[in-house]
């Protein structure tokens, strides 16, 4: 024993001086390139450097872990100490959700959301709420049982097939949503350093995610995440410092960025009283009527539309106009719409994003006020605070229990040498996760009063660069027009994506372009890290939860592995391809998989670990009725799917929730069914017992 631990300490010193000198060098390489920036190196070989660099090292890692041992290759050997481990889980969490679009959700929807889009500070209470349940309900018990996978746990727990195969395409689903999200993350971050397509930016930054989890699973993952956390901690603290100290002159965010606040209210109101604002409003609303009497009749305002494209095109052909204007307006004929439906829908959007840009601050909240609508005013305005309360309080609930079921996450804690340790690592997680989600509102508030007290009110022929070239990446990330006419940019005129906040404000706070490069190298890291151990929980759960299990075929635990390494890579490939296609913002395909797994996992795990009455059949009936209530909702809510079945509006909405939060739906569903299956057939395994330990 007394050898044992000594030779833990010494690995554990050895681990403490890799890190160490990691830190030094990743500190050395930005001041060599801040140094060159000033050299004079080009700011378009910034980008690159820092994306080749990073994800250099990230494959290094991956390949200096190679491995086919199981052991090593599902649960890194289970030798993982405590803080590294849980440093690695707050990568595995910090995903291109948390890291990319916090501060822009808490700068767009304020601290509580927004009647339509439930969210703020709802986030990161609900996330963090989430690792208490791991660490008292899930962790400790699953890594007693010296299981390799979460669907591992509901074949032990409850036999045969259903369970296992059940928990196993759960885990697919809600892996899969997640995953997306994290590659287009990886899309967006990419294109932006290097300069290339969107779509060319999903598979350079694919080549890293995959060269760190195919060849070495859950050992090179581990390490690799560990690296990727030290990354976006420096990427995430020093531009949110700088800021608090160009404002406040202290560097210490989160306890002085509450100052601004109060210079953010007096900011709201100035805007909402300035007369040019509200020429940007009158202007708004009136191009939502203009849509909205097209609407009316869509097949004759298409027809005229079509027809004054084309006589535009004829009269510039006639007079030997400009080449480029006969371009420009045969590419306004083109982008018509091709028929009365795609016009309808087209149009539609316009209408509804015109009527919410007529609004006071651009249609966006007031930072810190609390909640929608107003507890003491008209019907209307009660109504609509009960609501916002109701979703932000169903949100929170759904991301803390969908914490508690993410396979991913899960798996993470099997990599602990022993159920003490699984405990600690969960309390590091929350340590290192703490670091950045108490300085995420502190950004957003920092960005906003830089945007109002410095952006806005800036000449159009005066904007700074990076505001154009963000907007060639993708225009729904920044636009800005003068709708007014005057010149000026306006509040309402400035257009922001959740995405772009905070691989924005190092150019918006004027740092230097390194900054940048290192920002967007942290969105990279948080994006690679989670995507690394979501691809792997997916792999595995299809080659060893579901192919070998029901297929009955022998195999080596070598070949195994080797089959979930294709696995992963066919995988990766198909939730590249779905990522390019744009399907959302980031936010809420994350918030979509919470709710997935706390529907359909949750209720079962908790039941089978504490309820000993819990049966097979009451495991099966929980997971598929949590789960098939929690995709209802969502489908039965979703525009694109109810304009295929020729659905006119959103539906109505159960106490007013909206489908992000289905969850506040699936789990009492599911927990319902085991209850009431459970009681109507034998107890499957009455003997079963959380293992010593515990």
């Amino acid at each position: 024993m007394a050898e044992e631990q000594g030779a833990a300490r010494a690995y554990q010193r050895r681990l403490h001086r890799i890190a160490a000198l990691y830190t030094a060098g990743v500190v050395a390489f930005l001041l060599a390139m801040a140094w060159a920036e000033q050299q004079g190196l080009a700011r378009h070989w910034i980008g690159p450097i820092f994306l080749f660099v990073t994800v250099m090292i990230y494959a290094g890692i991956g390949i200096w872990g190679r491995t086919t041992d199981p052991e090593e290759y599902y649960v890194a050997g289970r030798r993982i100490p405590p803080m590294y481990n849980g440093m690695a889980a707050a990568a595995d969490w910090m995903s291109a959700a948390s890291f990319i679009s916090m501060a822009g959700a808490l700068y767009l929807q304020g601290f509580s959301g927004t009647p339509g889009q439930p969210g703020g500070l709802a986030y990161l209470l609900g996330w963090t709420g989430g690792f208490c349940l791991v660490a008292l309900l899930i962790a400790p018990h699953l890594r007693a049982m010296e299981l390799y996978t979460v669907p591992d746990f509901f074949h032990v727990r409850f036999g045969e097939r259903w369970p296992r195969v059940i928990a196993a395409l759960s885990a697919v689903a809600c892996s899969f949503t997640y995953v997306v999200a994290q590659i287009y993350g990886v899309g967006l971050i990419a294109s932006r350093l290097t300069g290339v397509q969107f779509e060319i930016g999903i598979m350079l930054g694919l080549g890293g995610v995959l060269l760190c989890s195919f060849l070495g699973g859950m050992k090179a993952i581990t390490w690799t995440q560990v690296a990727q956390y030290i990354m976006l901690l420096l990427a995430f603290l020093i531009p949110v410092s700088w800021l608090a100290y160009k404002q406040l002159g202290n560097p210490v965010a989160i306890v002085v960025y509450g100052e601004q606040l109060g210079k953010i209210a007096e900011l709201e109101e100035r805007l909402i009283a300035d007369p040019a604002e509200q020429a940007v409003i009158a202007e708004y609303a009136r191009r939502a009527r203009a849509f909205e009497e097209r609407l009316k009749d869509v097949d004759a305002a298409l027809a005229r539309d079509r027809q004054l494209a084309q006589e535009k095109l004829r009269q510039l052909r006639l007079a030997n106009a400009d080449v480029t204007l006969i371009v420009a307006a045969n590419r306004e004929l083109t982008n018509l719409p091709r028929d009365a439906g795609a016009a309808r829908a087209l149009w539609s959007r316009a209408m509804a994003e015109n009527r919410a840009r007529a609004q006071p601050l651009g249609g966006l909240p007031r930072q810190s006020k609390a909640y929608a609508g107003d507890p003491h005013g008209s019907p209307e305005e009660q109504r609509a605070f009960h609501d916002a309360r109701a979703n932000f309080l169903a949100l929170m609930f759904c991301l803390m229990v969908g914490t508690a079921g993410l396979p991913h996450l899960l798996t993470r804690y099997y990599t602990s040498p022993s159920v003490g340790e699984a405990r600690s690592s969960v309390a590091w997680s929350l340590f290192f996760i703490a670091l950045l989600y108490l300085s995420a509102p502190a950004l957003a508030v920092l960005v906003k009063y830089e945007v109002m007290n410095h952006l806005v009110g800036s000449r159009f022929d005066a904007l700074p660069t990076w505001m154009a070239q963000w907007a060639k990446v993708d225009a729904s990330l920044l636009s800005v027009a003068d709708v007014n006419g005057d010149g000026i940019l306006q509040f309402g005129e400035l257009r922001l994506g959740a995405d772009i906040i905070m691989l924005a404000t190092p150019e918006l706070g004027g740092l230097p372009y390194v900054v940048s490069g290192l920002v967007a190298a942290g969105g990279l890291a948080a994006a690679l890290s989670t995507a690394d151990g979501l691809l792997l929980t997916i792999s595995n759960a299809i080659v060893r939860d579901i192919y070998f299990q029901e297929s009955g075929r022998r195999a080596s635990p070598e070949q195994r592995v080797i089959l979930s390494k294709f696995a992963l890579l066919a995988v990766a490939m198909l939730a590249a391809f779905v990522a390019a296609l744009k399907p959302s913002d980031i936010l809420p395909l994350v918030s979509a998989s919470f709710s997935l797994a706390a529907s359909a996992l949750v209720p079962a795990m908790v039941a089978g670990i504490f309820w000993r009455r819990a049966t097979r059949q009451g495991a099966v009936a929980g997971m598929l009725a949590g789960l098939g209530v929690a995709v209802w909702y969502m489908l039965a809510h979703a525009p694109g799917v109810r304009a295929a079945f020729g659905l006119a509006g959103r539906g109505e909405l159960w106490l007013g929730i909206e489908p992000i939060s289905a969850g506040v739906f699936g789990v009492p569903a599911g927990f319902a069914a085991i209850w009431l299956a459970s009681l109507l057939t034998q107890p499957g395994r009455p003997s079963f017992q959380p293992h010593d330990g515990i």
